[in-house]
């Protein structure tokens, strides 16, 4: 495939700055790396924070986008023709540098990426499902099976190898902020783990799809704690062995910390000092997912799952989000931020296609 000399990138341009789409040069791959031209970028609230609290970054300009799904255009020179060729379809993070505080994202046309962090996907998956699947499994997947030691996990033992599929039976699992893309896959892997029940907490009309990914029931998101609390103990013959707060805002983390058994796991999103020491005093574990392939930490774990994850995909027993596609290309993703913002979406992942940018 022929590599052009330039793409449209959206770039932020300053530390809480504004989004702009420029000309910049097409990488070249390294010997390890994959090129890649993106057909498809999935928006996260991820990149509005960063925007917003100027959080994560602080190298600038920019370009921010943790997930895509693309066509392979170069193969670096050390890699194996056995795990990637050109034209393999695959998705992919984007690259974060958590300690250099720098990023390489997905709102581009094109990405290098080490090849070590990308997955292949199946042809029953378009390139907009494709988009929405690599941060939902890693930010569900890592803080639940993650065994390296000093892994923030609850250390389960993981579905995708031998042995692992219903290991967990008569054990409970609860999932609050079920719709969210992370909840989503929260649930899908505890039923891969055989936990039963699942209970999601979420907007009523979104019962039915909830079930068809793994929930056993669905808890209206709206009831007040206490009536939340009452709803959970019908169900479950007591506080739940592991939650899952897929949203992990004040509410919802004393309404999880509540409902997790003591002894039991509590994974939360978003920074949890406070409520890893309240959970300390309650004999409870917290664990903070850190949804990143690419982080050290994550490398041991992160190999299997996405040499697994092809067939995860194509045999169903891992579904991607479902997708709203915005217009524009990367023109429409300052408005598909704000919509995220301003907690407009629900139950969908927004989507956009970089190559449309005029």
């Amino acid at each position: 495939m022929s590599i052009p000399a330039q793409q449209k990138a959206l770039v932020l341009e300053a530390k809480f700055g504004k989004f702009a789409v420029q000309t910049t040069d097409v990488p070249r791959p390294g010997p390890g790396d994959l090129l890649v031209k993106i057909e498809a970028t999935a928006l996260n609230p991820a990149d509005w924070k960063i925007q917003t609290y100027g959080a994560l970054i602080n190298a600038y300009p920019a370009v921010l986008g943790t997930d895509g799904s693309g066509i392979v255009i170069a193969v670096g020179e050390k890699v194996s023709s056995e795990a990637f060729a050109v034209g393999d379809r695959v998705t992919f993070q984007g690259d974060i540098d958590m300690e250099k505080q720098t990023m390489r994202g997905t709102y581009a046309q094109y990405l290098t990426l080490p090849h070590e962090f990308v997955a292949k996907f199946p042809d029953n998956l378009s390139f907009d499902e494709a988009a929405t699947v690599s941060s939902g499994v890693a930010t569900a997947a890592l803080p639940l099976y993650n065994h390296v030691e000093g892994a923030d996990s609850v250390k389960l033992f993981p579905p995708w190898k031998e042995g692992g599929r219903g290991k967990y039976a008569g054990k409970s699992f609860l999932v609050v902020g079920g719709a969210t893309s992370m909840g989503q896959f929260a649930i899908q892997f505890a039923r891969l783990s055989g936990f039963s029940p699942i209970v999601a907490t979420a907007s009523v009309h979104h019962s039915a799809f909830l079930k068809t990914l793994g929930a056993t029931q669905v808890v209206d998101r709206k009831l007040a704690a206490g009536e939340l609390q009452a709803e959970f103990a019908k169900i479950a013959s007591g506080p739940f062995d592991v939650v899952y707060d897929a949203v992990s805002v004040a509410d919802t983390l004393h309404l999880s910390l509540a409902a997790t058994a003591p002894g039991g796991h509590l994974v939360v999103v978003l920074s949890p000092a406070e409520t890893a020491e309240e959970a300390r005093k309650q004999g409870k574990n917290v664990h903070f997912a850190q949804g990143l392939f690419m982080q050290p930490i994550n490398r041991e774990v992160s190999g299997p799952l996405l040499s697994s994850l092809p067939k995860l995909l194509e045999t169903g027993d891992i579904k991607p989000n479902r997708v709203e596609v915005l217009s524009g290309g990367l023109n429409g993703v300052v408005g598909g931020l704000e919509r995220l913002k301003a907690n407009q979406v629900s139950g969908v992942k927004l989507v956009v296609h970089p190559q449309e940018t005029a």
